[in-house]
């Protein structure tokens, strides 16, 4: 249900001496506690935050504020992906990138090429093959690599990041022999003979990573500096970085410092060891607000397309294998009471429904069977057994889920969980009538990063070719009001960050985007194709494609 024209409120004394900004003759729609709100005016005070949201009646409120016209075009509340990698984003950039490679020999080609580009590199590096849209579905090999590149060490990720692809190269520098053991929660594929295949799944790619030359100062921020150039263009005004290291939150404290931080990022340690004791307590709301560490992200396994993900039972498509956990349910108790004791939200990656069992098990343990006001979450929650879904709501738990999964993963997810299993996996509907939480992301550069792909992705149940006509499992779909939510409020409540960040509500932070048409009234086939022509952080305006085009 939408409300219109919420009833002004004057925070700033005197109408007559007050200076701001109105943004009139505009659609706007903002998530509120109440549902959506509809309103045509929007005024800013001079701090960037919301001063009011009314009818065109209230421009005379504001006799002294600047007025700009906004041509009746859609202005909703800035986007925020609830669970994303920024550094890995920006760093694709500049790296191989394998995404959408069709074959096993595009991708054999294309590293071919980007070596021939880069002749003095000593990694070649890069991330984007999924085996699954090749014609085979099989993995691919060293010898794949090495007919191309065999004078220095290749590494590439998968395109969920739980499984590498190595050259022959790499495996030697890394010590890979027929005699190393699978570490646990990770697995060395190998052949017949015994030998390493050159894929590595999950924790076993750390024997690879453990030589990769690390990034400095400089090349983390120019990173993250290409990233938020890219967001600010498709509407995102904050990202929940899933995993920092110490580097990159030194790097995002200085760009905040500087000013350069042109969206809101909340960060989430990666893991609760050497890097929780360097940060040593949450840091909120730093550098006007810009950015937050106060969360930390664990995993309990890998990713379903790998078959890393711990289950309850099999593979439906490969009876001998249960995935691969990460942690015993004591060592993950003890990671997410500690964070917890800290004064740290988890943010607890788990794909599989023994991943997500095991999540909900420690953070029960942790909260002593209650709500707890840190909103823990489990991100992902991708399959859950169905006797498990009511504990997201009896627990508090944020069920931080990425709509362009569900589309991604149509093409293989029931045959690996099998029709009886699916019916907890990718569960919006489930979920949210349970009474859980759902906040959105993407899970970039895993995903497609505009906000738009998720939201048509959410209402649809599609891919982007409009398959399935119907949807798939379409009764797992949102409403359009309850997919903004999840990529707005439902995103800043996950980060406790709703009572000045996710919707254009009077004395919240005015970030918001106008976008190139109605998203309440399109089509749900042009979601997907909506467009962002500016886009505002506290008021300031950061992206104007106008600009950008000339």
């Amino acid at each position: 249900m939408i409300a219109r024209f919420a009833i002004p409120l004057l925070l700033f004394g005197s109408a007559s001496a007050w200076a701001g900004t109105a943004l009139h003759n505009i659609v706007g729609y903002t998530s509120s506690a109440d549902g959506i709100v509809e309103f045509a005016v929007l005024v800013i005070d001079g701090d960037g935050r919301v001063a009011a949201i009314g009818d065109e009646a209230l421009l005379s409120e504001f006799p002294g504020a600047a007025r700009i016209d906004g041509r009746g075009r859609t202005v909703l509340p800035g986007l925020v992906d609830a669970h994303a990698h920024l550094y890995g984003y920006g760093a694709l950039k500049t790296s191989l990138d394998l995404t959408g490679t069709p074959g096993l020999d595009d991708a054999v080609a294309r590293i071919a090429a980007y070596a021939a580009e880069k002749p003095h590199a000593r990694w070649i590096l890069g991330r984007g093959w999924n085996q699954v849209l090749w014609e085979k579905s099989a993995f691919p090999a060293a010898a794949d690599i090495d007919r191309v590149v065999a004078d220095r060490p290749v590494w590439l990720r998968r395109i969920d990041g739980h499984a590498g692809w190595a050259n022959s190269a790499a495996i030697r520098i890394a010590g890979i022999d027929g005699d190393t053991p699978d570490p646990t929660g990770g697995k060395i594929l190998r052949d017949d003979a015994g030998s390493a295949t050159g894929i590595l799944i999950d924790k076993a790619m750390g024997l690879v990573e453990a030589h990769v030359p690390e990034p400095d100062k400089a090349a983390v921020r120019d990173a993250f500096t290409a990233a938020i150039d890219a967001l600010l263009a498709e509407g995102i005004t904050g990202v929940h970085d899933a995993g920092i290291d110490v580097m990159q939150a030194g790097t995002y404290l200085s760009m905040a410092d500087d000013d350069a931080l042109h969206l809101r990022i909340y960060a989430m340690t990666a893991g609760a060891g050497d890097v929780l004791d360097t940060i040593g307590a949450p840091l909120h709301a730093y550098g006007n607000d810009r950015f937050e560490l106060a969360a930390v992200k664990l995993y309990t396994d890998g990713a379903l397309g790998s078959r890393g993900a711990a289950m309850l039972e099999p593979y439906s498509d490969d009876p001998e294998n249960l995935g691969l956990p990460f942690w015993t349910q004591d060592e993950l108790d003890a990671m997410v009471a500690r964070a917890n004791g800290m004064g740290f939200q988890v943010g607890i990656h788990a794909i599989g429904d023994y991943g997500n069992r095991q999540a909900l098990d420690a953070i029960e343990k942790a909260q002593g069977g209650r709500p707890s006001p840190l909103r823990n979450r489990i991100e992902h929650a991708q399959v859950v057994a169905l006797d498990d879904i009511p504990r997201f709501a009896e627990l508090g738990v944020v069920a931080s889920m990425q709509a362009t999964h569900a589309t991604s993963d149509m093409n293989m997810a029931e045959d690996r969980v099998g029709p009886r299993r699916i019916e907890g996996a990718y569960a919006w509907r489930r979920l949210l009538d349970a009474g859980a939480v759902l906040a959105n992301g993407s899970d970039f550069p895993v995903e497609r990063s505009n906000p738009f792909h998720g939201l048509y992705a959410a209402v649809t149940r599609r891919g982007r070719d409009g398959e399935p006509p119907g949807g798939w499992y379409a009764d797992q779909a949102l409403t359009r009001a309850e997919a903004l939510h999840s990529f707005t409020l439902a995103a800043a409540y996950a980060a406790r960050q709703e009572d000045r960040l996710g919707s254009l509500e009077p004395g919240k932070w005015a970030d918001f985007v106008v976008v190139d048409r109605d998203y309440f009234a399109v089509p749900a086939s042009e979601i997907d194709d909506i467009v962002v022509l500016q886009t505002w952080v506290g008021g300031e305006k950061v992206f104007d494609r106008r600009e950008t085009a000339q």
